[in-house]
């Protein structure tokens, strides 16, 4: 798999002029025309693509959804007949029959047969109990955190300070946000939210910002910690690189490179109205903007696709999704559960630098929950299966490879 990593691009020269009556430093951008055109190979990068918060997502978004379904139908005893919840597939994006999903997962949902028919019904193990209520804990102890990265990403849309609720329910996963918060927005979120109507009838959520309040993205704070940022609108720094084991840039691409770090930081909560679309300033800026929406998320990585309709809202290019592959050393590209995920490297191999999103170490407790259901499946086989004394040995093993494969089809399935 082949990726451009170049393009028709313009080399920005910074020119400071010092007014004496000002302790700012404002900047004028004097552009001349440069040409880049390198191809390079996608690299495959062993440890991204093993990161199970990441790409047991897949499996983990419906089962939570689930999950809550059962918990919202039935608060007191957590357990509800299959007909409740059999209709509720597409809804809560399950891709396979919901009572076989149910049975994939014995470590989370328990099956018996109800008082009435013989029905199968299900109900939510004491683990997976436990950790639905620590999950709502997280929600209230760390509330403030969470709606504060809802309040980035909306200020990140430039001068409107606004988004469609649809786009924000469709990040409603990678955000770490309860149902109940966009459900009821004005109820769960504080003052500074307030709902608006927007073009094409859609509802949109605004923030109020007081206009002499400034925001730092996470770049900026780090370089503050590091004590190579002062705070000046217009000083430069530097993208912190991770090289995958392997990957190297050719020559052209790495001078290029070297010129773009030398660039003149913009934040993402800056104004961008002035930038010229085609020249390396808006593209550091919009390497930024990533940068600082993965640093938002909880696993700090996101399908790639699944950004693409945040494009016309934080005033990003139309083929936004190419910086990603133009810029390896920052970001890396997973082709796992066949779609394209989008990771920030600085979040996995520089732990400190990232803050980590309240709610990453409960979804990491259901992963371990879900990953004990193979084992459970794998017993029930073993005692179910017939003997055959004259063979046992080889049908065994023929019995056992065979499950698991339909095992593991039936998970990358999700």
């Amino acid at each position: 798999m082949a990726m451009v990593v170049g393009r028709s691009r313009s080399s920005v020269c910074l020119l400071h002029e010092v007014l004496s009556s000002s302790h700012s430093l404002p900047c004028s951008y004097i552009q001349r025309q440069t040409y880049v055109d390198v191809y390079m190979k996608w690299k495959k990068d062993s440890f991204f693509d093993s990161i199970d918060t990441i790409h047991r997502s897949v499996q983990l978004k419906p089962l939570i959804a689930l999950k809550n379904c059962i918990v919202s139908s039935s608060p007191d005893d957590y357990c509800v007949p299959i007909s409740a919840i059999s209709k509720k597939g597409l809804e809560l994006g399950i891709p396979i029959k919901v009572a076989r999903f149910l049975r994939l997962y014995p470590s989370v949902f328990e099956e018996f047969t109800g008082p009435n028919y013989n029905l199968p019904w299900f109900r939510l193990t004491q683990r997976a109990v436990e950790l639905d209520r620590e999950e709502r804990e997280v929600y209230v102890k760390f509330k403030d955190d969470i709606v504060s990265r809802l309040k980035k990403l909306i200020l990140m849309s430039g001068r409107e300070k606004m988004l469609p609720l649809k786009v924000i329910q469709g990040l409603q996963w990678y955000l770490g946000l309860p149902d109940e918060f966009l459900r009821n927005p004005e109820d769960n979120l504080d003052k500074c939210f307030r709902l608006v109507e927007m073009e094409d009838g859609l509802k949109g959520l605004a923030v109020n910002v007081d206009g002499s309040e400034r925001f730092l993205s996470m770049m900026q704070r780090n370089a503050m910690r590091r004590g190579v940022y002062s705070g000046v609108k217009g000083e430069v720094l530097e993208f912190p690189l991770f090289p995958s084991k392997g990957l190297r840039l050719k020559r052209k691409i790495a001078d290029w490179f070297d010129e773009f770090q030398r660039l003149p930081y913009v934040s993402p909560y800056e104004n961008y109205s002035g930038l010229d679309p085609n020249s390396d300033i808006a593209e550091k800026r919009v390497v930024g903007v990533l940068h600082e929406l993965l640093s938002l998320f909880v696993e700090h990585a996101a399908e790639r696709k699944k950004l693409l309709c945040l494009r016309k809202h934080l005033g990003l290019p139309q083929k936004v999704h190419k910086a990603f592959e133009r810029h390896p050393y920052i970001f890396y590209l997973s082709l796992n559960n066949k779609t394209c995920t989008a990771i920030l490297k600085e979040a996995y191999c520089d732990r400190g630098a990232i803050e980590q999103h309240p709610l990453a170490k409960v979804r990491k407790k259901y992963i371990s929950l879900m990953k004990e259901s193979e084992g459970i499946l794998k017993r029930k086989r073993l005692n179910n299966r017939p003997h055959d004394q004259g063979n046992m040995n080889i049908k065994d093993l023929d019995y056992t490879d065979d499950e698991e494969v339909k095992l593991q089809q039936s998970s990358s399935a999700l």
